[in-house]
């Protein structure tokens, strides 16, 4: 059964369509999917040493539940949205908001988002959503994908004679390990659902 569905992700074996359907569902989840970013990253759960916030775990999730154009579609939606000064990112507001909050010490880690979603979803298409040890793979890679340029343009802005790893990386790894265990076992456990369900 899992081989026979590789080529698919998701929310194409949730909700299959053809023509003019296709759109209405893809309309449909681009908005859900934003809808589900912008309320992860607004999401705070109390952690040592920082708290953890749930938006990287929802644009991975995105990424490996929608494929990689329509992950993409979904993020870029997203950023759009920030762009034009809604208040959708951890710690924008009022204040600090639009192209400003973008450009500054966050801007590397949303250019990340983009390309963690495009990875999450070629690696759903190749199947490695259907076994943990694989979508947790998928998920280190991910983070990686978020973390790199994030850093890199810390270090651009700030300087690299400052802590940057301190800022921008070691505080977050216990939260980011934690986030990938969930989703190692959410969407291959939702696929595992899917089997019964056909069987």
């Amino acid at each position: 059964m899992a081989q026979a569905l590789t080529d698919k992700v998701l929310a194409e074996t949730l909700w299959p369509a053809q023509g003019a359907a296709l759109r209405v569902r893809q309309a449909v989840l681009v908005i859900a999917g934003i809808a589900a970013l912008i309320v992860a990253a607004q999401i705070k759960v109390p952690m040592w040493p920082v708290p953890i916030t749930m938006g990287t775990f929802a644009v991975l999730t995105v990424g490996a539940a929608y494929g990689p154009r329509m992950g993409l579609a979904t993020i870029l939606g997203y950023l759009g949205l920030g762009a034009l000064g809604f208040d959708v990112f951890v710690g924008s507001g009022a204040e600090l908001n639009g192209l400003e909050y973008m450009m500054g010490g966050t801007g590397g880690y949303l250019l990340g988002y983009v390309l963690a979603v495009v990875a999450l979803g070629y690696a759903a298409r190749a199947g490695w959503d259907r076994s943990a040890g694989r979508m947790a793979l998928a998920m280190l890679i991910g983070n990686a994908l978020i973390y790199i340029p994030g850093l890199l343009w810390l270090g651009q802005l700030y300087g690299w004679d400052q802590p940057i790893l301190a800022w921008g990386l070691t505080p977050f790894l216990i939260g980011d390990a934690l986030k990938l265990a969930l989703a190692a076992l959410l969407v291959p456990g939702l696929w595992k659902l899917i089997g019964r369900a056909r069987g």
